[in-house]
């Protein structure tokens, strides 16, 4: 098994029926994943979920946020999951097999958040715009979508099937989600002062901004770098 499955997080969004997180975190004790995140769930009952068969405490455990900012913020590698189906993706979107490679080798070097959304409509554009990229269970296309605790058993069972993971090579450290939110909040900030962004398009043009800012794969010392950089510029504009 992974020896590095301490630094996963399994983020679900939006949740509407505790049944299926109680299952998600049954999924999560299964396989050795420790940190639930969840994030504006509908059933605040959701720790009492008798789906969570030998989880209880897990379950107990998880951590409420009011956002997906907050709930990756010291995460250095946030992966979304999507059926796709019809939809227009603006993120590289990963089979299973090979986004689980790439999430094994991420462990070693950090905090990496799993994102599941919720199971009437999955992750929103807003939520998905927090994701480094995506990834997607090969179901067949009539019937793409999955019940929320298969898929997050799934995922899981894809992380650890291989057994230890080879040591990945050395790379710089990846800046932390919650650095990278500070910029493009910082940004999207600068941008409004200046008269770039229209007031119509303010949302779209932050997730679009947020993206951006993601495709650039900052390491740690460059966000720091970025974070004064724009802390200077904002300065300026507001004096």
């Amino acid at each position: 098994m992974n020896a590095h499955l301490d630094n996963l997080r399994v983020v679900l969004v939006g949740t509407r029926n505790p049944l299926n997180i109680g299952a998600a975190a049954r999924a999560m004790s299964n396989f050795g994943v420790k940190h639930l995140r969840v994030v504006n769930v509908y059933e605040v009952a959701f720790r009492e979920a008798r789906s969570a068969v030998d989880a209880a405490e897990l379950l107990l455990k998880a951590e409420e946020f009011g956002s997906v900012a907050e709930a990756v913020a010291d995460c250095r590698l946030v992966v979304g999951t999507t059926a796709a189906g019809r939809r227009e993706l603006r993120h590289e979107l990963r089979r299973l097999e090979q986004g689980g490679r790439s999430i094994r080798r991420r462990l070693a070097s950090g905090p990496a958040a799993l994102l599941f959304g919720s199971e009437k409509v999955g992750l929103s554009n807003t939520d998905l715009s927090h994701c480094d990229w995506l990834l997607r269970i090969p179901t067949r296309t009539q019937h793409g979508s999955m019940n929320l605790g298969q898929a997050v058993a799934l995922c899981l069972y894809e992380l650890v099937r291989e057994g230890k993971t080879p040591p990945a090579k050395a790379e710089s450290t990846s800046a932390e989600a919650g650095k990278v939110e500070m910029i493009t909040q910082l940004l999207v900030g600068v941008l409004r002062s200046s008269g770039y962004v229209k007031p119509r398009l303010d949302a779209v043009t932050e997730e679009n901004v947020r993206r951006m800012v993601r495709r650039m794969r900052l390491d740690a010392s460059d966000a720091e770098v970025w974070l004064g950089i724009l802390r200077q510029i904002a300065w300026k504009l507001s004096g």
